[in-house]
């Protein structure tokens, strides 16, 4: 499989662009943010690759503000974006590699292996995948042992009186199930808009958001006033809580303490 996705190797690769949050954050566990030469709005950690060159954002790409740095390998987050930037990309002469996305526990193992093969540092990625799934196989066993497990409504934006929710083959489901809990939003998939029939009857017991600043932010009166979701136990139970977005969602080496955290949230410390 990693062959398959790592046709060109770039074994000595010295200036490396990324392009997703996990990926720099992979990076980095390696030990080679010193390789990075520029990076995608969404890669915001650890804190020292925000002093990076920003190339965009992940699913809005320009193909020559990429290669403006000069780069001898792209590691790209699978979803990468738009197509027509990533086939410049790919044609450009520049060693591409596209890491899979799969919200899983292995899919977070396999994204470290992809990226140590690519930057030659298959020991460390190695270590750092053993290191991963052992934290990853407590949150698992955590998860199983929840009694009776929360229903939770992961809110992306609630625009125009719209929620957005993320449901079935989402990141938000993913860690929604390593953290123990039910995903509230049944019935599709993706993050898309839900009518407040179907808020109302996703009956959350708590309301999950990513701890967000200015314009893309909801805050606790705007749920409150929701005629849909302020009917909701979540609200009447005050249970509405916030994550960092990439530390959540990111599915990365920091996934076995977002799922720590967010299942100290729902049900305290066990």
């Amino acid at each position: 499989m990693l062959a398959a996705l790592l046709p060109f190797p770039a074994l000595s690769a010295e200036r490396v662009v990324v392009l997703g949050g996990s990926v720099a954050e992979i990076v980095a566990a390696l030990g080679r943010t010193g390789s990075l030469v520029a990076r995608d709005s969404t890669s915001t950690f650890p804190p020292e690759v925000t002093a990076l060159p920003d190339v965009g954002y992940v699913r809005a790409l320009s193909a020559e503000g990429v290669l403006s740095v000069a780069p001898d390998l792209i590691l790209a987050e699978q979803g990468a974006g738009p197509r027509e930037a990533v086939a410049v990309l790919q044609a450009a002469g520049v060693d591409y590699v596209t890491v899979p996305e799969n919200h899983t526990p292995a899919g977070v193992l396999d994204k470290i292996r992809v990226v140590a093969a690519a930057l030659d540092e298959e020991d460390a990625g190695e270590a750092l995948a053993q290191r991963v799934a052992e934290g990853l196989a407590s949150a698992e066993a955590r998860a199983a042992s929840v009694p009776q497990r929360k229903r939770v409504l992961f809110i992306l934006s609630l625009t125009g009186g719209r929620v957005t929710a993320g449901a079935a083959e989402t990141a938000a489901e993913g860690i929604l199930e390593l953290a123990g809990a039910i995903n509230a939003a049944e019935g599709f998939s993706g993050y898309k808009q839900m009518t407040d029939e179907a808020v109302l009857a996703a009956a959350p017991d708590a309301i999950l958001m990513m701890d967000r600043e200015g314009d893309r932010s909801v805050t606790d009166a705007q749920i409150t006033a929701h005629p849909a979701l302020s009917a909701t136990p979540a609200v009447k139970t005050g249970d509405i809580l916030r994550m960092d977005g990439l530390l959540m969602l990111g599915f990365g080496p920091r996934t076995p303490e977002a799922a720590a955290q967010l299942h100290a949230a729902l049900y305290g410390a066990r």
